[in-house]
């Protein structure tokens, strides 16, 4: 059994240099793969290595990627004097001290606080050094995530299992009843012709060849067979590797045909609520084939 499902959660940290990395992975049924990334703009530049290394992880589904970084960043901080600016500003002030007859009582604290004087400038980061610990955290949120979704895979499976067993109990008791059906319809017809024509004798080849007709018309050996087809094509595609989910769900549409098929050849009463169970548990399982990968 190697069924994924296409939901999951996973989280995964990494610390170093001051500064705590959290990858979170959220991820929902979806008929094709649609990755959304969502990390601060000073990373931007590492969206699509985000997204390779997410593809290795899934094949189909919604992933959302959270990408969040805490912790000191001092060291990308730099602070710079523009000297040549302050002795302008100095000077200014030293000359509107002279005009004014003024104290000239400039201080450092003063120069300072003028605009442009001390410039606090943030570098950019390395991204090839920032993706190391990226990488490790987003390894263990996938990690964790595809845990998640193999054990709900485990799950699909078991509930898919019990249920295909269900659903070849209603074609078996179909095929129990199939046999006696045009001997039953043989007899109903006589029936009717003896109530509404009691005085008249019926050509006996006429009626052979009516029951000929309904035999033919209520033979639903083909659909049987195939549907015996696709039963074991469900329980191959059940244990292959990789993504299967679009497999079977084209495989439920085929069920859904036969049975259909089947419904209206028979047409008898007593096999009606049979076909409706057939029907019921094929939409039971269509909705569990759409959350596997």
């Amino acid at each position: 059994m190697n069924i994924k499902s296409m939901t999951g959660f996973g989280r995964g940290e990494m610390e170093r240099d001051g500064r705590l990395w959290t990858v979170e992975i959220r991820c929902v049924n979806n008929r094709f793969l649609d990755i959304h990334i969502k990390l601060p703009r000073r990373y931007s530049g590492l969206e699509d290595r985000i997204r390779k290394k997410v593809s290795g992880f899934h094949l189909r589904g919604r992933v959302d990627v959270f990408l969040n970084v805490q912790g000191d960043f001092s060291d990308l901080e730099t602070i710079h004097i523009n000297t040549d600016l302050a002795i302008r500003y100095r000077k200014a002030l030293a000359d509107m001290a002279a005009k004014l007859q003024l104290e000239d009582d400039t201080s450092l604290a003063q120069l300072a606080s003028y605009p442009d004087v001390i410039v606090r400038e943030e570098q950019a980061e390395d991204l090839d050094m920032a993706w190391t610990s990226i990488d490790l955290a987003l390894q263990d949120a996938l990690g964790s995530c595809e845990v998640m979704r193999l054990e709900e895979g485990r799950s699909l499976f078991e509930d898919l299992q019990q249920r295909l067993q269900l659903f070849v109990g209603n074609i078996e008791k179909i095929e129990a009843i199939v046999p006696n059906l045009v001997e039953k319809r043989e007899q109903s017809l006589r029936e009717r012709l003896e109530k509404l024509l009691p005085q008249i004798e019926v050509d006996p080849l006429r009626i052979h060849q009516e029951i000929a007709v309904m035999a033919d018309k209520t033979d639903v050996t083909e659909e049987l067979v195939r549907l015996r087809s696709h039963i074991s094509q469900f329980e191959k595609f059940l244990l292959e590797k990789g993504s299967v989910g679009r497999k079977l769900d084209f495989l439920i549409q085929e069920f859904l045909r036969e049975v259909n098929t089947l419904g209206s050849k028979i047409n008898d009463a007593e096999t009606a609520h049979l076909t409706v169970d057939l029907k019921s548990e094929l939409e039971k399982i269509r909705e569990q084939v759409q959350n596997i990968e």
